[in-house]
């Protein structure tokens, strides 16, 4: 995958107490703790290149004596990392996670000093071994087959610069574009294209399926004229691609389905696409009735509810400013409904209260 990295396995150990003194009984110092630093501009793979070996310790706490009883602490070690980490055990149970810069994880606790307690002896610290898993985060994810258009779709509308080309899998890492805005900006990730059977790790799987569960909304990208990887494989018209791609994301986390989804119909400069549009419109209008062309395994038991539906052609630029308009009002709506969630929850925990102290 080039010089992308979104796992990186660490090994993390807290520092040695320091050792007490048995005769006047002073108490050695707590050994260093090592933290997880969230901070912009960094990546796993400038970690890597920093610390080959991957191994991080912490200081050893000063021992007791005659002129400090009381031992200094040892020195943290911190690690800077990316936003959007989710650490990890090496059993894949997720113990913490980082999305805002200065966010701080602790990854090794430091071992007590010795004292009367542990008979003036020190303890070690904590020590495991952590994996970094990046997820990228985004307001809108754009979700798709090969080839339906998706890296030229982040070019048009943002300031990425991905590569295009025209075989089925030009994107094999995440792209981030930033859509400007006259007053603030969006991110949008391009995902790499999915293919049938994503869910259960083909093609490029999971290691791209995870960055959708950070994101804020979905942006499905359908070609109009259907998809068909290779020969080999069986042709989809443009609703199958939509439900297949919904069964995908739905094989491999139901909750994705909950997100605010829009519908990018790319490719409206084809032949018949204003007549293949017009039916897959009609078609959308009640899916349940088109179900059967699909085999029963591929039938998604939910429907993605599209906010909207917009016509595109990233060759003309035909609905590239609608799209963009689109996008920016949906996730204006979905932030005022969770300010508006927010607020009734304060005004609940506050009249809660008031009932409360006038019970009392």
């Amino acid at each position: 995958y080039g010089n992308f990295i979104d796992d990186l396995r660490l090994y993390v150990r807290g520092g040695t107490g320091g050792m007490g003194y048995p005769r006047l009984g002073g108490e050695g110092g707590r050994g260093g703790d090592v933290w997880f630093v969230a901070q912009e501009r960094t990546t796993l793979k400038s970690i890597r290149d920093r610390y080959p070996q991957k191994r991080f310790v912490a200081g050893t706490g000063a021992n007791s004596s005659v002129k400090a009883l009381k031992g200094e602490k040892g020195k943290d070690c911190e690690v800077h990392v990316p936003l959007g980490i989710s650490v990890l055990c090496d059993d894949g149970k997720q113990i913490g996670e980082l999305n805002a810069a200065g966010e701080r994880f602790l990854a090794a606790r430091g071992g007590l000093g010795g004292s009367l307690a542990t008979n003036f002896v020190p303890c070690k610290g904590q020590r495991r071994i952590v994996h970094l898993d990046l997820k990228l985060i985004a307001d809108v994810g754009l979700v798709g087959f090969p080839n339906a258009g998706k890296s030229s779709l982040l070019s048009k509308i943002s300031h990425a610069k991905p590569e295009i080309a025209n075989y089925a899998f030009t994107t094999i890492q995440p792209e981030l574009g930033k859509i400007m805005y006259a007053d603030y900006k969006q991110v949008v990730a391009d995902l790499p294209g999915l293919i049938e059977g994503a869910h259960a790790n083909k093609g490029m799987g999971h290691k791209f399926l995870k960055h959708v569960e950070r994101t804020k909304q979905l942006l499905l990208v359908v070609d109009i004229s259907g998809f068909q990887l290779s020969v080999k494989t069986q042709f989809r018209t443009a609703l199958e691609t939509i439900l297949l791609l919904t069964k995908e994301l739905e094989l491999y986390k139901e909750e994705l389905l909950k997100k605010p989804a829009l519908l990018a119909i790319n490719k409206m400069d084809l032949p018949c696409a204003k007549d293949n549009l017009n039916e897959l419109m009609k078609q959308l209008e009640n899916p349940q009735d088109f179900l059967h062309l699909l085999q029963e395994e591929m039938i998604p038991a939910n429907t993605l509810e599209f906010r909207d539906i917009i016509p595109v052609s990233t060759y003309t630029g035909e609905g590239i400013e609608e799209l963009k308009a689109r996008i920016r009002k949906s996730i204006d709506d979905e932030a005022e409904r969770e300010n508006e969630e927010y607020r009734k929850k304060k005004l609940l925990l506050l009249q809660t209260s008031e009932e409360g102290q006038m019970n009392r």
